[in-house]
């Protein structure tokens, strides 16, 4: 019989030992009215989970690693860093994972362990950071500390669960990308969203009041920009003076190729800044000054 060596056997233990310390601070999140995903422990009374598995604001539910099943209620979330934030009354955790050292400068070619709760029972999942980038915005324009792509197999019910280096360092949350793509949420990036959701119920984003459409300029360049489609009578486009029909082409000087390009432009940073709007209007370039205003809680 071929004896293995120790090492292998050494690494398995280690594994299964942090797998044993972190999975008490993890929880199931029962999100209301569809299948139950994974959470962890942010502060005592407060969890954190990922934002689009929380399909319902009420008869939400969390399963503590004992299997005891504690109501919760959502203190609010943020479609565009998928992060939610919930409350619940109970006995304090063992360990939360704001007071949790973070992994700074993860590298590609890390390990990552990613640990989930099925009612209870630890669910463990062992990949790779395959791709570490820095800042980027997500699609709804949430502004995410660095880009983390893990390669994992990760079962559904364990997004919003934890990633943790192999020594123990809190990576982040697991969520989903495109194409089931594994993302990490920076740990910086849930410490500096949590509390402002545990504060407000939301983070504002910057406001228009613009429907847009993408289209390409009829100015013999291939350029594109983004048409005014519709108008909120109450919003801060139609009180600057864009009218219905104009094309954005730029936002204090920076090109606008379409609706994305602008939303970026639109974080919590620019709620209250005015913002130099460059349209063209039936073949002329104009330019409106415009305040952006908080975006309405609907």
């Amino acid at each position: 019989m071929t004896v293995l060596p120790h090492i292998p056997f050494q690494l398995s233990n280690d594994f299964a030992a942090l797998v044993a310390a972190t999975a008490p601070a993890v929880v199931a999140v029962h999100g209301g009215g569809r299948a139950p995903s994974s959470g962890f422990f942010w502060q005592p009374g407060v969890v954190v989970t990922a934002e689009e598995t929380v399909a319902n604001d009420s008869d939400l539910a969390i399963v503590l690693a004992s299997g005891e099943r504690v109501p919760a209620t959502l203190a609010g979330r943020d479609p565009s860093t998928d992060i939610a934030v919930l409350r619940y009354q109970g006995a304090p955790p063992p360990s939360t994972f704001a007071t949790m050292p973070a992994a700074v400068g993860v590298q590609a070619g890390e390990l990552a362990l990613g640990i989930g709760s099925a009612d209870g029972g630890a669910l463990a999942t062992l990949g790779m950071v395959s791709f570490s980038g820095g800042p980027w915005r997500s699609r709804l324009g949430g502004n995410i500390a660095a880009r983390l792509v893990i390669d994992t197999h990760l079962p559904t019910i364990a997004e919003g669960g934890v990633l943790v280096t192999a020594d123990g360092r809190f990576i982040g949350m697991a969520v989903f990308g495109p194409r089931r793509q594994v993302l990490a949420i920076p740990a910086a990036t849930i410490a500096t969203v949590a509390p402002v959701i545990l504060d407000k119920g939301h983070i504002s984003r910057g406001y228009l009041g613009v429907g847009l459409q993408r289209v390409g300029l009829s100015d013999g360049t291939r350029r594109r920009g983004a048409m005014v489609v519709t108008l909120d009578p109450d919003g801060p486009a139609r009180a600057a003076g864009i009218h219905q029909g104009d094309i954005i082409v730029a936002v204090s000087g920076t090109a606008v190729s379409g609706p994305r390009s602008l939303y970026h432009q639109l974080g919590p940073d620019a709620v209250g800044r005015t913002i130099t709007v460059e349209v063209m209007r039936a073949g002329v370039s104009v330019s409106v000054d415009v305040t952006v205003a908080a975006r309405p809680a609907s």
